[in-house]
């Protein structure tokens, strides 16, 4: 059985955007809703798209990525898309492990500092120098 469409508002509160993301997703064509008159209208086409676009930015995806990949589904169909999926999830798992690796040393380096600090002010009281 498919899905019922899905009114902007509906889309809006489904997904947790603001209704400027989703017209923004709409005007760089990475969902096309149906419209009738002013009102416009999410098949299950559309929430599919966007639950990948949102899934693909919480994954530190630009949205040009998102919709080259979106394209390439449109374009050659599934098992293309499922390999570049592979290539771009490779690619970026490296990204965030590097993230991750620098995060860890500006966080070690913060808590140097931050030991130093508390171990100076230890030893010479709260007084101003």
């Amino acid at each position: 059985m498919t899905e019922a469409r899905v009114s902007f508002k509906d889309m809006c509160a489904r997904f947790d955007v603001t209704p400027r993301t989703l017209r923004y997703y709409e005007y760089i064509e990475l969902i096309a809703p149906e419209r009738e008159g002013r009102a416009r209208f999410y098949g299950p086409r559309e929430i599919a798209r966007l639950t990948l676009i949102l899934r693909g930015r919480r994954w530190g995806f630009s949205l040009e990525e998102i919709r080259q990949w979106l394209e390439i589904y449109d374009q050659r169909g599934t098992v293309a898309q499922l390999r570049e999926t592979l290539t771009m999830a490779d690619r970026q798992i490296e990204h965030l492990r590097s993230e991750v690796r620098q995060t860890e040393r500006a966080i070690a380096e913060l808590q140097e500092m931050r030991d130093g600090v508390a171990k100076h002010l230890e030893e010479h009281g709260d007084g101003a120098d």
